[in-house]
């Protein structure tokens, strides 16, 4: 035996318990290094809490063949919870069956080198995935706790085909979001790979202190009914959140902040095919207040997309987008926004601020302004090219009231139109025709 693999081995022994019986299975299963990526260039501000070293360490089992894995992971992980490091060992997949609520992980480690893939069984998990209230969003899981790790560069696959060409016959189905993260309290997700989510990719709701580094998301539609709605991040009431260095290849909002998202940052990302970086939407429902502040989004890439940044509040009034989204009168704020820095090609609408999201009829919009604020906002640095959609319009800057939208910077924005020209729909929003071209020819409702 090599030297190498003689201290590999040691390492092995000194672990204090393994969850699997079978020794020799165990013992080719060499645990990943937890990642170091660090956070910048910018930070929330707010110090993230440190993550100690982890004692012990079990192997989760795959029973093969596509037979439901549930058990024997929530024994590794119950058996490994409070200061260990679970390992789902490279080349093998694990099927998991059945719905799991993961909210009670104390100090462990998730070191995920396999695939994790989610049975296709749309009834039992339009059944049994856990409801988080927000949309009629429902998880395939819940991962939550404190201070929880998960990486390891394996693949968590949502068999999403199944799901894409069931909602092409009901709107109304309740589709499973690959990841999430409910109730995370200090963690990092790092190093892995979301393929095929049947709705969103992640969802960070109720949540604090949490990094998200180096994922990797992709995953479309092989028939002719389009995967829809894959959003590949969506906050919601949560804090003190980062989500960087990462691909998102999708079909909806590369990140969308949902209601009560404040200290977040969004740094370097590849997003190809999505519906922008979005705050929103926002004010769907009547009686919820809803805040997102303190947001920084830094050094995007934007290609084949509806929007670049985009930020989409519901008007005062009931309005409907679809007819499984549908909303407005709900009340709050948005504030301290910055988009600093990206690069657009083949998008629609370089940037687009609306208050009429799910209400194309502008005039009704008007006269029922939405409830919910606009101010202190940042758009600067963006290069590039829109698409021929709207040409020659390259954003949309439309409020429903200028007493609730107000501090909109536009600055050092390099973005053209196919034909050349720079021009925006505007309305209701003092001093913006000094800072952009406007025009009121052409103005509709938001997009969808």
């Amino acid at each position: 035996m090599r030297v190498s693999e003689l201290l590999t081995f040691a390492l092995l022994q000194a672990s204090s318990a393994w969850s699997s019986p079978n020794e020799p299975y165990e013992a080719r299963t060499v645990p990943s290094k937890r990642p170091q990526h660090p956070i910048k260039p910018y930070h929330p501000g707010k110090a993230f809490p440190p993550s100690p070293s982890r004692t012990k360490t079990c192997v989760v089992k795959a029973n093969g063949n596509g037979t439901d894995d549930s058990q024997n992971i929530l024994k590794a992980i119950k058996t490994c919870n409070n200061g260990g490091h679970v390992v789902f060992p490279k080349d093998k997949k694990f099927t998991i069956g059945t719905a799991l609520d993961l909210t009670f992980l104390q100090h462990i480690d998730l070191d995920i080198q396999g695939t994790i893939q989610f049975s296709n069984d749309t009834d039992y998990w339009q059944k049994h995935a856990f409801y988080q209230t927000f949309q009629n969003a429902t998880t395939f899981f819940q991962l939550g706790g404190t201070d929880v790790n998960v990486y390891g560069g394996g693949t968590f696959d949502g068999n999403g085909q199944v799901w894409y060409d069931l909602y092409a016959k009901d709107i109304y189905i309740l589709r499973p979001i690959l990841f999430g993260a409910i109730g995370l309290h200090g963690g990092r997700i790092e190093d892995l790979k979301f393929r095929y989510s049947p709705q969103w990719y992640t969802l960070v709701a109720n949540s604090t202190d949490v990094v998200f580094s180096n994922i990797d998301i992709a995953g479309g539609s092989v028939s002719k009914n389009p995967a829809k709605n894959t959003d590949g991040w969506d906050t919601y009431r949560s804090d003190n959140i980062v989500i960087q260095n990462s691909h998102i290849d999708n079909g909806d909002d590369c990140v969308s902040f949902k209601p009560n998202s404040t200290n977040i940052v969004v740094q370097n990302l590849w997003c190809n095919g999505s519906h922008g970086i979005s705050v929103g939407s926002l004010g769907q429902y009547v009686g919820e207040v809803d805040y997102v502040k303190n947001i920084y989004v830094y050094n995007v890439s934007m290609s084949n997309a509806s929007d670049g940044a985009r930020i989409k509040v519901w008007p005062g009034s009931p309005s409907a987008l679809s007819g499984d989204l549908q909303g407005g009168g709900g009340s709050g704020a948005v504030s301290n926004i910055t988009y600093d820095g990206m690069v657009l090609s083949n998008v629609d609408y370089a940037i687009e601020i609306t208050q009429c999201y799910g209400q194309r009829n502008i005039t009704l919009c008007n006269q029922y302004p939405s409830n919910l604020t606009i101010s202190d906002i940042t758009i600067k640095n963006f290069s590039g090219k829109t698409s021929k959609k709207y040409d020659p319009l390259i954003g949309y800057l439309v409020c429903s009231s200028p007493k609730v939208c107000s501090d909109i910077r536009i600055q050092n924005i390099n973005v053209t139109s196919p034909s050349g020209k720079d021009l925006y729909a505007c309305g209701s929003i003092t001093g913006i025709e000094k800072q952009v071209h406007c025009t009121t020819n052409g103005t509709k409702g938001g997009n969808s």
